[in-house]
């Protein structure tokens, strides 16, 4: 995510004045850390220059990476942010794109993520905010960079997320940015986690949990968040601090071309931050166009190469000032048109206006009738078990991607919940916007807090669908008495075919947000029609993008052409092999470059997992295991070869997958959570039936103990992995994939592990480990396969690898000398020769012999010892990748 507050180190500064002109603050450039120069496949685009810098800002490491291609001569400047929880490699290949388009492109590691030092402040102006104009006045004084004046480079800022606000941050803090194009970020983060005064702690705890936990926030914003989290609600002071870490803060500032690209998929930041945003920044006299894309926090397609593409047009117009870039309309939005017969995928449609309609435009009334008048519902004991909604930072985006195909996976508990329908809607409906409602509230507490949905009813009995899986938090003051309540339902894009009814459902609890504890009976009524925007100037093109994208330069032509076909490029998946229906996993000829597409990370490897093996995937950094666990996953796609599950084509998405557990690279758990509340909300999120969890085996493999009853964040990390392998073994999936499993668990543990490793597989089922302890994966692995720079080395049992006749351990009396090594490794019949603790590890090739070998050390006086085959995986690792890593 593709997100992660005050008090800083060192010494305090100066008061900056409103409006930063310029620059006194030091910029250091402590190291130059590498340079390299990057050519696309083919030599025509032309090259792009890149260099690694390590800047200090007031006392903070900041890691830099500063990109330019072709000739001498000035040029506007691109300052790319990424989202919270990464660095500045996420935005590595847009950097590069940019480049090749004309511009100097600063990316960066914001602080505390990637190399950068320093507290995470949330987008502090003090801290990241001022962070980012000490980079322009780096970028000021850089000879390729255009200049409006001395010290004001001509440059734009874009960013993701947490990346996104810091833009337009940057656009109200310092005057000399030009123009911005934020991306499904914030305008209010206080009402973005604090919505209407309701905590959203699964987003939240997902926020401090992505960033590495509270120690490594500022000291005010990791007590906020303890002292929200304990209390379920925010107070006045927590408030505060995030609105002063939010854009809307200096609304009145912001007076630059902004493009707004907001998520639908979205309970994190929703539409409604972006609408406040393009009312304010459109008040301050600026051009400003909103596109609404298909993905988000939630998931859904992000739309990369279209957004990127109108990215780049933007700043062609605002910033190279080419009045013939095609900037696109004021306002588009990306509807689902259909499901792809190949995959099953929705096929994605723009709909465009030539001006933003806002949330409002053109309702329509819809009255609703319930079973009485007043209808009473419970907020229950501990406001358990809760209504399920979005399932924030499980990954996927799976419950908001199935609502936009019709399929409806939210969950309301009988008794807790009020709901009033429509009468059938005659004609095709499309709401574009927030529906609103006035309802009458009453409780037997003092406040109410009540989550109001709007479902998409099929006719007769037909499923119900929450759009997008988005809820409105309402928090009723005073609710005694009884009071009306004027509700803003969520913002949406979504078509409602005729013969559908709209429901609107109120519930006491929401997984997603802190409910009242105590119990209480909530009493409701509908005061007024359910009234629905329904924009009708805005129009689908009878093609499925706007025309605009064919005034984009020459380079995008291609783009559109493959938008035009789709929203993707689709092919249809290869057929199951009946031949393979018993072999867990085959794997034929796979290939995949990195980004740049220059090189490969995984080329041409082929192998194959039976039944009941332990296999290890062993190689030194950067020799491609992780990429290829991730595309044996379906997470992603690769550029040639295939992978088989059981005789399935693996593809994102593909139902072979549901035999899979895996664990790759961490798992995020809710911190706020017990470990028994992770495992059981992750399983409910598969959807599949709570019996089929096999939920005690898996506790049982954990061996947590009395710790499953704690919230995870009072874990040590030896516990949390512990937690995350048995989070990949429930269900007992056919085929267990565990990417550096012990990492964290001290030795006993690591025992434990192997054994459980063991156990599992001579059940009948498979397990795949990659691992950096040799010795473990020595004593509980069967099968290993070798891989180095992306290919696959050796493959087979582990006894032949470790114990081949072709490589001897020569024992000496007295090291030797490397200039005798490289006489020996040059040796007729000598493969490879490194030196080892006791000796020499020498792999002979097909024509060697012991007896050959021996004859010519024996000439070149080496002082041998002892000769034999050497039994450590250690060494036969070294030696098949020739040197240690």
């Amino acid at each position: 995510m593709d997100l992660r507050l005050p008090g800083l180190r060192g010494p305090r500064r100066p008061r900056r004045p409103r409006r930063i002109v310029s620059a006194v603050a030091a910029v250091v450039v402590l190291a130059g850390a590498g340079t390299w120069t990057a050519v696309a496949a083919g030599g025509d685009p032309p090259a792009v220059h890149g260099a690694d810098r390590v800047m200090t800002v007031d006392g903070v490491r900041l890691d830099t990476s500063y990109f330019t291609s072709g000739g001498p001569g000035r040029r506007p400047a691109v300052l790319l942010a990424h989202g919270f929880g990464g660095s500045k490699d996420d935005v590595r290949p847009q950097a590069e794109k940019l480049a090749r388009d004309g511009y100097a492109v600063l990316t960066w590691s914001a602080r505390g993520f990637g190399r950068s030092t320093g507290k995470i402040g949330l987008n502090d102006p003090k801290g990241e905010v001022a962070d980012v104009s000490r980079l322009i006045d780096w970028l000021a004084k850089r000879p390729e960079v255009q200049l409006d004046k001395p010290g004001d480079p001509r440059v734009g800022v874009a960013g993701a997320s947490y990346g996104g606000a810091v833009s337009l941050l940057a656009a109200g803090y310092d005057h000399r940015v030009d123009a911005i194009a934020p991306a499904i970020t914030y305008w209010n983060l206080t009402d973005a986690l604090f919505p209407d005064g309701v905590f959203k702690k699964l987003w939240a705890g997902v926020f401090f949990n992505t960033g590495g936990g509270t120690a490594r926030f500022t000291p005010a914003l990791a007590a906020m968040y303890a002292r929200v989290a304990e209390s379920g609600a925010p107070d006045a002071a927590a408030r505060r601090l995030l609105e002063a870490r939010s854009p809307s803060a200096v609304a009145d500032r912001i007076k630059v071309p902004t493009l707004f690209l907001q998520g639908q998929t979205d309970s994190l930041f929703t539409l409604a931050q972006s609408d406040a945003a393009e009312k304010a920044i459109r008040a301050n006299g600026a051009p400003v166009a909103v596109d609404w894309i298909a993905g988000g926090h939630d998931g859904g397609d992000m739309e990369a190469r279209r957004v990127q593409a109108r990215v780049n047009a933007w700043f062609d117009r605002y910033l190279k000032g080419d009045r013939s870039a095609g900037t696109g309309p004021a306002f588009r939005v990306t509807r689902t048109g259909g499901v792809d017969s190949t995959d099953g995928a929705a096929q994605l449609r723009g709909a465009s206006a030539d001006r933003y309609p806002g949330l409002s435009d053109h309702e329509r009334s819809f009255p609703l009738t319930g079973r009485r008048e007043e209808q009473s519902f419970a907020n229950p004991p501990g406001a358990t078990p809760p209504a399920v909604s979005a399932l924030p930072g499980l990954g996927g985006g799976g419950l908001a991607r199935l609502s936009s195909l019709g399929v409806g996976l939210s969950l309301d508990f009988p008794g807790q919940y009020a709901a009033f329908d429509s009468a059938p809607v005659t004609g095709d409906l499309r709401i574009t916007g927030s529906p609103t409602v006035t309802v009458h509230v009453r409780s037997t507490s003092a406040t109410a807090v009540l989550f109001a949905k709007v479902y998409d009813v099929g006719g007769g009995r037909g499923a119900q669908v929450l759009p997008s899986q988005l809820v409105s938090p309402v928090r009723v003051e005073d609710a005694g008495k009884g009071k009306d309540v004027t509700i803003t339902l969520p913002a949406i894009d979504h078509k409602v075919e005729e013969g559908h009814r709209l429901r609107l459902v109120l519930a006491s609890t929401d997984l997603g947000y802190a409910s009242p504890t105590a119990p209480a009976t909530y009493t409701v009524s509908v005061k007024s029609d359910l009234s629905v925007p329904t924009a009708p100037a805005v129009t689908t093109a009878a093609a499925p993008l706007p025309s605009w994208v064919w005034w984009l330069p020459l380079t995008g032509a291609a783009l559109a052409l493959a938008l035009l076909l789709s929203a993707r490029r689709r092919t249809a998946g290869p057929a199951p092999d009946p031949a393979l229906a018993d072999v867990p996993l085959q794997i034929t000829g796979l290939s995949k470059k990195y980004a740049s597409g220059d090189r490969y990370s995984v080329r041409d490897v082929s192998f194959r997992v039976e039944r009941g093996q332990v296999l290890g995937l062993l190689g030194p950094n950067g020799a491609g295991k992780t990429t290829t666990l991730r595309m044996l996953m379906g997470l992603i796609t690769p550029d040639g070869g295939e992978v088989r599950v059981f005789g399935h084509a693996i593809r994102p998405g593909a139902p072979v997958l549901s035999r899979v557990g895996s664990f790759v690279e961490g798992a995020g758990f809710l911190p706020h959570l017990t470990g028994r509340e992770n495992l059981e909300l992750y399983w409910r999120a598969t959807g599949r039936p709570a019996g089929d969890a096999h939920l005690d085996e898996a506790l049982e493999i954990a061996g947590l103990g009395d710790a499953l009853a704690r919230a995870v964040r009072t874990y040590s990390q030896g516990m949390r992995q512990r937690l995350a392998i048995a989070q990949a073994m429930l269900g007992l999936p056919d085929l267990l994939i565990l990417d550096e499993p012990t990492n964290g668990l001290d030795p006993p543990q690591i025992r434990e592990m192997r054994e459980v490793m063991i156990r599992y597989a001579a059940a009948g089922r498979t397990v795949i480990v990659s691992s950096h302890l040799l010795s473990e994966v020595e004593q509980s692995c069967t099968h290993l396969v070798v891989m180095d720079r992306g290919k696959l080395v050796q493959t087979g049992p582990v006894a032949e690898i470790v114990g081949s006749g072709d490589t001897l351990l020569v024992g000496t009396a007295a090291p030797v000398d490397e200039p005798v090594v490289e006489k020996i490794a040059a040796l007729p019949g000598v493969a490879s020769a490194l030196r080892a603790d006791d000796g020499l590890l020498v792999r002979l090739d097909a024509d060697g012999t012991a007896r050959r070998l021996i004859a010519d050390l024996v000439r070149l006086d080496v002082p041998v010892t002892s000769v034999g085959p050497h039994r450590r995986l250690e060494d036969a690792f070294l030696t098949l990748i020739g040197g240690p890593a």
